[in-house]
């Protein structure tokens, strides 16, 4: 299995602290509104990771923090006239709510930054009592860059480049720097903020601390994968290293991955364009297992593009898998307990050779594209080799791998159950009267009904089924 390894910027071999586990830690959202589908696809490609592993046979611990202190929060509590954690507390359980829907499973740990603040203090004294730190007049403490040495070398920035383009941006209120490019770790309160006793000043945690206190405390000094969007590359994980490292004397993470942009309309998303969208508004339009199957339809670490007619082709795509597993059980149904002819052992052994090409591309720094590509061509299979008379040992195999495979994806092979109203369900048995009558201009015109109400049938050989378009 490859890794492309932003910190080396090349594919590299997994080779796990410990065999037969993988210690992995996403950066979660903070939680100040709904998630955006920005925040999505971090979600749903490092869930799809995850699962991978565990397919694998690896144990994953999988780490994803909370961000619920943070200027935005407060933000958003002084407009309501609540409290952060009120608001803190509100979103991460609709975050929750949209994880449900996109299959992104929950993490083994969700840790939240507010409820860590004294490992934070811990670290944050040991860099200072290291000289990697030091307390600014007004008790703000800063990490110093300068004691550290290897700074920059994930976002492959040059610690001199970086300080002369600091030195041309004033920082209200960071006069207390030694240096322009050393970050915060510790920030006195203000007015209206929620605030913690130190040793420092009553005040609260910079960002980038959080992350270093958590991963160490459920995870350990080091591990094997740190994720994120690669906005965090520089310089939220850039300083986590530096922080970590000080503070433990040991590598950080081995591999550090990071997915590419979302774009919409092949412009970047924001709110002044109009283009902005959260999974909640999403979800309004489309089942958000077609929003999972859209990010995974690209590799991670390429730019996405959201659009309109994208979705609808992940839709298509994804109504295409359904579809075969529909027939595979209406075939297992149906199908006869007897030895696999000859031409069901072919069948089946070439089922084999695309669940190997599934797992050469997962292998290959965890190819979404091509392991959809993989289904399909499974699907093509099961349609067009399995009936109800085929073997029911080579249908259950085929409806058994399709399972795991999609399983792998976070794909739900089974339909949502849907509820018709009495109205609908009085007209599909009205239909199936007028055809047994042999009435079929009836049959036609309710069909035609139903068909304005976004009803579609399809008369099989197991009887009518139906579908909302």
């Amino acid at each position: 299995m490859k890794i492309f390894n932003t910190l080396s910027r090349r594919k590299e071999e997994f080779v796990p602290l410990e065999e037969g586990k993988v210690k992995m830690y996403v950066c979660g959202p903070t939680v100040y509104n709904f998630i955006h589908i920005g925040n999505a696809r971090p979600m749903i490609v490092f869930d799809t990771v995850r699962r991978y592993f565990e397919y694998r046979g690896y144990e994953v611990n999988y780490v994803s923090n909370f961000t619920d202190v943070d200027d935005k929060i407060i933000k958003k509590a002084n407009e309501e006239g609540v409290d952060a954690e009120t608001i803190s507390r509100r979103y991460i359980a609709e975050c929750k709510k949209d994880m449900e829907m996109m299959n992104v499973r929950p993490a083994t740990t969700h840790p939240q930054a507010t409820q860590e603040i004294g490992g934070m203090l811990e670290m944050i004294e040991t860099l200072i009592e290291s000289g990697h730190a030091y307390r600014a007049e007004d008790g703000t403490v800063y990490f110093r860059t300068s004691s550290f040495p290897d700074y920059g070398k994930l976002s492959h920035k040059n610690l001199e480049d970086l300080q002369s383009g600091f030195r041309e941006i004033k920082v209200t209120g960071e006069e207390g720097k030694e240096d322009p490019s050393d970050f915060v770790l510790w920030k006195p309160k203000k007015e209206g903020e929620p605030y913690w006793e130190s040793p420092w000043c009553e005040g609260r945690p910079g960002w980038h601390i959080e992350c270093s206190v958590m991963s160490k405390k459920y995870l350990g000094d080091s591990i094997d994968i740190h994720a994120g969007g690669e906005d965090l590359i520089f310089p939220h994980h850039e300083n986590e290293i530096a922080q970590s490292e000080s503070a433990n004397g040991k590598p950080f993470a081995t591999y550090w991955m990071h997915n590419a942009f979302l774009n919409i309309d092949n412009k970047k998303m924001s709110k002044s364009l109009g283009n902005f969208f959260t999974v909640r508004e999403i979800s309004e339009k489309y089942d958000l297992q077609v929003l999972r199957f859209f990010m995974l339809s690209a590799h991670y670490r390429s730019p996405l593009n959201f659009s309109a007619e994208l979705m609808e082709a992940s839709k298509n795509g994804l109504e295409r898998i359904l579809t075969a597993v529909e027939r595979l059980d209406d075939s297992l149904a149906a199908a006869p307990d007897r030895a696999e002819n000859e031409e069901e052992k072919k069948c089946r052994a070439q089922a084999e050779e695309f669940v190997k090409k599934f797992e050469d591309a997962m292998d290959d720094d965890f190819n979404t594209a091509d392991a959809i590509a993989a289904v399909f061509e499974l699907a093509r299979l099961s349609n067009t080799a399995v009936s109800g008379e085929s073997a029911r040992s080579l249908a259950a195999y085929l409806r058994e791998t399709m399972e795991k495979l999609c399983n792998v994806l976070g794909i739900l092979t089974e339909r949502k159950k849907e509820t018709l109203d009495s109205e609908i369900e009085e007209l599909i048995a009205k239909r199936q009267q007028a055809r047994k009558e042999k009435n079929f201009a009836l049959a036609d015109e309710i069909r035609g009904k139903l068909s304005e109400m976004g009803i579609v049938l399809e008369d099989t050989r197991e009887g009518v089924k139906w579908k909302r378009v």
